[in-house]
């Protein structure tokens, strides 16, 4: 061998060894810091986390994400350790051009019985294309915001209730499992504000109807630890705690300090969206929702468990984020890439 093929080959050798050595110790970093024990006092042993990028994170990317590219997504979710992954929307595609293919990923993805796939479904409509497509739960969705609720399905809350009332009633005839939605529970883009008590009153028409579970969500991440503890009070005097969720945007930073607040007064079910994927397109300056990946890391180091592995999700993140041309919004990704 020639000294410049051996020079070549042994420089080729020093590489592998380099990447080998740097995920050995991105591996040992992350088992030290997250050593398991017992959780944090007060805390729940268990947290259950709702993934809603293929949904809520990819709708509101311009870039329209083939339906293979989808599927793969929400298979390389599932076999994570996420117990549900919510996987499209059954709206108008002229109102959210991404999720056109929706009976088409409904179809197309081998379900994995450890996990549950929810669908939304705004109204009877789609429940019905949802139902002819093979779904099994389906979410509704509503807001605490007359303005808020024009925007987003063309509707007043009263009436938006009533249309709701109506999908609800034929999943339960179906025995279709119902998720129900609250959006901007603490501040609205157009209407400022929002008080504690409005969003009791949607939660509670909800549970009456017979949404098994009511995920309360920052829209828009206006939200502080105090505001969710003041909403999260209202709330529950009329809908048990067992029963809520938190779906928490990152505007401003605050949506892991407002998971902390909610899991520490009870609430044990999180929405996060794989690499922070995210945005609503009828809530202009919302950024992306929580990312998986950093509730996850947040949870290990609380000792609080939820059977999901944060190696497989980073790398899922990376897979789409990769497709789309942007970097993993998700802090723990991005630290992970620099050890």
């Amino acid at each position: 061998m020639s000294i410049r093929l051996a020079l070549k080959d042994q420089a080729m050798r020093l590489g592998v060894w380099k990447w080998i050595n740097n995920c050995h110790r991105q591996q040992t970093y992350l088992k030290r810091c997250l050593s398991s024990s017992e959780p944090a006092s007060g805390l729940p042993e268990y947290v259950k986390i709702v993934e809603v990028g293929p949904r809520d994170g990819l709708q509101n990317i311009k870039k329209f994400v083939p339906t293979d590219v989808k599927i793969e997504l929400i298979h390389r979710l599932a076999n994570t350790g996420l117990p549900v992954v919510e996987i499209t929307s059954f709206v108008s595609p002229k109102w959210v051009p991404q999720m056109a293919d929706n009976a088409e990923v409904l179809r197309g993805v081998n379900k994995n019985p450890n996990v549950s796939y929810p669908v939304l479904t705004p109204n009877l409509k789609g429940f019905n294309a949802a139902i002819e497509a093979g779904a099994e739960e389906i979410a509704i969705f509503g807001a605490v915001s007359e303005t808020f609720t024009k925007k987003n399905v063309n509707s007043t809350i009263k009436d938006s209730l009533e249309s709701f009332y109506v999908v609800c009633e034929e999943a339960k005839k179906r025995n279709i499992k119902i998720r129900g939605y609250i959006s901007c529970v603490l501040g609205c883009p157009y209407e400022g504000k929002i008080e504690p008590s409005a969003v009791a009153y949607v939660a509670s028409k909800l549970i009456s109807m017979g949404c098994y579970e009511i995920s309360l969500g920052d829209t828009i991440g206006v939200g502080t630890p105090g505001s969710m503890a003041a909403m999260l009070r209202e709330v529950k005097k009329v809908v048990p705690v067992t029963k809520l969720a938190v779906h928490c945007h990152d505007t401003y930073g605050q949506a892991l300090a407002n998971i902390l607040t909610a899991i520490q007064m009870g609430v044990s079910v999180v929405d996060s969206s794989v690499a922070g994927l995210g945005g609503c397109p009828y809530a202009k300056g919302a950024s992306g929702n929580v990312a998986t990946e950093d509730v996850v890391y947040m949870l290990n180091g609380l000792n609080v468990k939820t059977g999901v592995d944060l190696d497989s999700v980073i790398e899922a993140g990376k897979y789409i984020t990769d497709f789309i041309g942007t970097r993993p919004e998700s802090k723990v990704s991005r630290a992970i890439a620099k050890l």
